[in-house]
């Protein structure tokens, strides 16, 4: 394809795509005359992946590069998606300088997310850096005197179990690397605001469904009291000797609801 189509099938424009080849972020395409360049589906998905990586995570250039290349030098779907979900760069520390610096960061939450992860019996890398993240929350909410703890969590780890089986699914039938590493952006970036969204719809469900209940039953009781007032009023004349006052029998015509 021209570069007029890539820019068009990609939403990327002709000024950024032609910076992308100056940096080497993207591979010249075929030439076919002197000024023109022919670009096929490689240049698309890696294009695509570019602009998810700079233009939603907010990578630097040099960044996107060291990814590109680790991405390029993979060729294992389990590996590309570590390096995407991460983004970290590609020239990645040997595996005892990771161990060594987790173990500077071990905390009592960080040691709490392990027992989470072992009794969830996730296979996941002693140095992965989400296990630091919920550590940190951990230790945040131990802070502020919270009872919710890692074994709080494990109704929700059950949750995410779940989701992950349906992403891990979402990735099937990719073929290419790169293709590979798009699916894997698509699916573990650019969902993660939809399934925020997801979740804050549900909670206003479910928060309308209990909390306006009570308020529901509570206004409920309010008109029974009224209306065992208003019976205790109109036989009280009775009660005296007098009259008692018919009940209400319908809404005056002309009247709506409310006056």
């Amino acid at each position: 394809m021209k570069i007029s189509e890539l820019s068009r099938r990609s939403g990327v424009s002709i000024p950024a795509i032609k910076y992308y080849l100056r940096d080497g972020l993207l591979p010249p395409g075929r030439a076919t005359a002197a000024n023109q360049a022919s670009y096929g589906e490689d240049h698309l998905h890696r294009l695509r992946l570019i602009r998810v990586l700079i233009g939603v995570r907010k990578l630097p250039v040099n960044s996107v590069r060291e990814i590109l290349g680790a991405i390029t030098e993979e060729g294992d779907l389990h590996q590309i998606l570590g390096i995407v979900t991460e983004a970290r760069p590609a020239a990645l520390k040997k595996k005892q300088e990771q161990e060594a610096e987790a173990a500077e960061r071990e905390t009592e939450g960080v040691a709490d997310a392990r027992r989470l992860v072992s009794e969830m019996g996730w296979d996941v890398a002693n140095h992965t850096a989400a296990i630091h993240t919920l550590g940190e929350v951990l230790d945040a909410l131990s802070g502020l005197g919270s009872d919710i703890d890692w074994q709080t969590l494990l109704p929700y780890a059950e949750l995410a179990d779940r989701t992950s089986e349906l992403d891990i699914k979402q990735m099937h039938g990719t073929v290419g690397l790169l293709e590979q590493a798009e699916r894997a952006v698509l699916v573990s970036v650019l969902l993660e605001p939809a399934l925020l969204a997801l979740r804050r719809l549900a909670q206003e469900d479910k928060s309308a469904r209990v909390f306006s209940g009570h308020a529901d039953e509570a206004g409920g009781a309010g008109e029974a009291d009224r209306a065992d007032e208003a019976e205790e009023a109109r036989k009280a004349p009775a009660a005296r000797g007098g009259k008692p006052r018919s009940a209400p029998r319908g809404k005056p015509k002309g009247k709506t609801q409310g006056d």
